[in-house]
């Protein structure tokens, strides 16, 4: 049988074909199938503006938008896609307050300018001089504290709060045992003529609370702990020892005792502020005023 199309005109029927019998209709008139195959030619795609220009020409790729913010790679190229998006530790730190980020050197220079302008005040007048200089460090870290960039002092771990206070209790308690004479002496120096409730409120509240938040909340954020330790010592040092000069004249050996002394507290303090916290630093400062301080003066009184 052949495959070539042979129309069927009336009449052709034979017997028993279906077609037999059946009234003859006219074909419909022909109207070509816009989707079919042979008339895709003469066929015009509605979409067909939509799939020109600019889309099937080569454009150029959009710019990279940085800013402050961008984070970059090591070779200096800005991350893309999952990697630019911040760590759980980027997203947890506190925002800073810009006016709160400003350069601790400033109120360490006005402390120490405030410590050596009262001097002539001394000896009579050694409390209000100390109020005032530790009064200049606890205002300056109480504002970096309230404005953004000052340590906090979170929800402590116990085993931190215990870390200090046993780094005061090994450091102190050989000072102590081995210079109770001494530092018997350099107490009563220090803080001359100064009640016992008066020498106990400074040494647990306002020596600790200036020092800590200053050199351990603020200083240390952006220097190394040894280093804040040398800074902390020497301002102790010009802190006390106007308060005492002539009596260091004469026995120096106090004098090299107490600065030994002085070093290795700030030293320690910076280490345990790296170690266990800003908590544990102010506890262990605490605990080694007390020691080293409070006990061998209460026992020369």
């Amino acid at each position: 049988m052949s495959d070539r199309y042979e129309p069927f005109y009336p009449g052709d029927e034979e017997d028993g074909d279906e077609y037999a019998n059946k009234a003859y209709s006219s074909p419909e008139p022909y109207s070509p199938d816009p989707y079919s195959a042979h008339d895709l030619g003469a066929y015009q795609d509605p979409y067909e503006v939509y799939d020109s220009a600019p889309y099937d020409q080569p454009s150029e790729p959009a710019p990279l938008f940085v800013d402050e913010n961008t984070r970059y790679e090591e070779s200096g190229a800005p991350l893309l896609g999952a990697d630019a998006l911040p760590t759980e530790e980027e997203e947890n730190k506190p925002s800073l307050y810009r006016g709160g980020t400003g350069d601790p050197t400033f109120g360490l220079l006005l402390a120490t300018a405030v410590a050596i302008g009262l001097t002539p005040m001394l000896p009579a007048n050694a409390d209000l001089r100390y109020t005032l200089a530790w009064g200049v460090l606890a205002a300056i870290g109480v504002l970096a504290w309230l404005l953004g960039n000052g340590a906090r002092i979170g929800q402590e771990k116990p085993e931190n709060l215990i870390a200090g206070v046993g780094f005061a209790l090994l450091v102190g308690t050989p000072f102590t045992l081995f210079g109770w004479d001494v530092l018997g002496r350099a107490g009563g120096l220090m803080f001359p003529g100064m009640p016992i409730g008066t020498l106990l409120a400074y040494l647990i509240f306002v020596m600790p609370i200036a020092e800590t938040l200053f050199f351990r909340g603020v200083f240390q954020r952006s220097l190394d702990f040894w280093l804040i330790g040398l800074i902390a010592g020497i301002w102790e040092i010009v802190l006390f020892f106007p308060v005492m000069w002539g009596e260091l004249l004469q026995s120096p050996a106090v004098g090299i005792v107490l600065a030994i002394g002085i070093f290795a507290m700030t030293m320690l303090y910076s280490y345990v502020r790296e170690r266990n916290g800003l908590a544990a630093a102010w506890v262990c400062q605490i605990i080694l005023n007390i020691l080293m301080v409070f006990l061998p003066a209460l026992g020369q009184a």
